[in-house]
């Protein structure tokens, strides 16, 4: 005889979060998808992108003397410039990694990879290029204020784990 309410299982089998569940329920967009990325991993695996453009900012600032190392004397324009270039590199690099596969070097690292919500496909340019703007161009002015808000957010989302940019652009992140 079946336990009371069910065919079997667990009593957790057959809501959102519960065992083996991913989504919501029928018409699931994550039916048959790889599994969510735990947050934990996401974080790594953005630190890892992090650093590695971080190293590019950085030999790019001191092979063109635009590091800014005397703050009694600031050029705005100098400054304004590497904030632009640090944004594009950023974002570049995004987008660029991510369109074949939907990995940048932190998630091939980690066994991640970014994903349409609807389909599971690798999004496309202007979902990868949004993405990688609500992300990117904010930490430039902000330093790692939104970055934090905006990933971070994939910890208290529900049912899929989003962040703020992952929303914007409709994608996921799972597990490969």
């Amino acid at each position: 005889m079946p336990p009371y309410g069910g065919e079997g299982g667990t009593p957790y089998d057959r809501y959102p979060g519960g065992p083996g569940h991913a989504g919501t329920g029928p018409g699931d967009p994550l039916a048959g998808m790889a599994p969510l990325a735990p947050s934990g991993k996401r974080v790594l695996a953005r630190l890892v992108d992090m650093v590695l453009v971080g190293v590019v900012v950085y030999l790019l600032t001191l092979l063109f003397h635009v590091s800014q190392t005397d703050f009694d004397h600031v050029e705005a324009g100098r400054t304004s410039g590497q904030y632009l270039v640090t944004a594009i590199l950023y974002v570049g690099y995004d987008v660029l990694m991510s369109q074949r596969g939907g990995q940048t070097l932190g998630k091939r690292l980690f066994r991640l990879r970014v994903a349409r919500l609807d389909n599971g496909l690798t999004p496309g340019t202007s979902a990868l290029l949004l993405r990688a703007v609500v992300l990117w161009l904010p930490f430039v002015f902000c330093c790692c204020v939104w970055t934090a808000i905006c990933g971070g957010y994939s910890f208290i989302d529900r049912p899929y784990k989003q962040g703020l940019h992952d929303k914007a652009a409709k994608t996921v992140v799972v597990e490969v």
